[in-house]
């Protein structure tokens, strides 16, 4: 699943910018960035662009801000308690992503990185970008590890980075998402994140 909006109930970058004095700026391109209207590569380069300066121990801070989504702990503990693999893909940071499903017991993960020089973020990303096709290949490559197939794979996200990845699996969730990706999905919800084990068969 994606992680932005979808297992957390804000966008990280958005947090990491309040911190930087841009968030309304950087708030703006995500919103059309979710929505389609600009590539998502070009804009988390203009977002992550106004970060520059910013110390490491931002990290730690931001982490402490987030908020789960409703359901989000009760959908994760259920999905691992019956065998089901769970993975987190995001558009978002490595940094913040990861000790998030540490916590949550998710093995499998995949986002962006930040690059730091000196203690700092130097405003830009570290290797290549976690696009829409980066994580449809992201949700190939868990299956595939898992030895799932396709067939057996559920995506769930909001925004229009999660189209090839819904496109791609099995069974696909447009969670509180945008009109164009609940137009994508096999199903559309809204609300509390549990609602998606209604929809499993166990």
């Amino acid at each position: 699943m994606d992680v932005d909006s979808t297992l957390i109930t804000c966008e990280v970058i958005e947090l990491l910018a309040g911190h930087a004095g841009s968030r309304d700026q950087v708030a703006a391109i995500t919103d059309r960035a979710m929505h389609g209207e600009i590539d998502f590569a070009t804009s988390l380069h203009e977002r992550v662009a106004t970060l520059a300066g910013l110390p490491v121990e931002v990290f730690a801070q931001v982490q402490r801000e987030i908020t789960l989504t409703p359901g989000a702990t009760e959908l994760v503990a259920e999905l691992t308690r019956r065998g089901w693999p769970v993975g987190l893909v995001s558009g978002g940071f490595a940094e913040i992503v990861e000790p998030l499903a540490a916590s949550l017991g998710i093995a499998h993960v995949r986002a962006n990185h930040l690059e730091v020089a000196d203690g700092r973020l130097t405003g830009r990303v570290a290797g290549a970008v976690v696009d829409r096709l980066a994580k449809e290949t992201a949700l190939r490559d868990f299956a595939r590890a898992e030895d799932v197939a396709m067939a057996d794979t559920i995506a769930i996200g909001d925004g229009a980075n999660d189209l090839a990845m819904l496109g791609a699996a099995g069974f696909s969730v447009a969670f509180n998402a945008k009109p164009v990706v609940r137009a994508g999905a096999h199903v559309a919800l809204d609300g509390r994140l549990d609602a998606v084990l209604d929809l499993l068969e166990p």
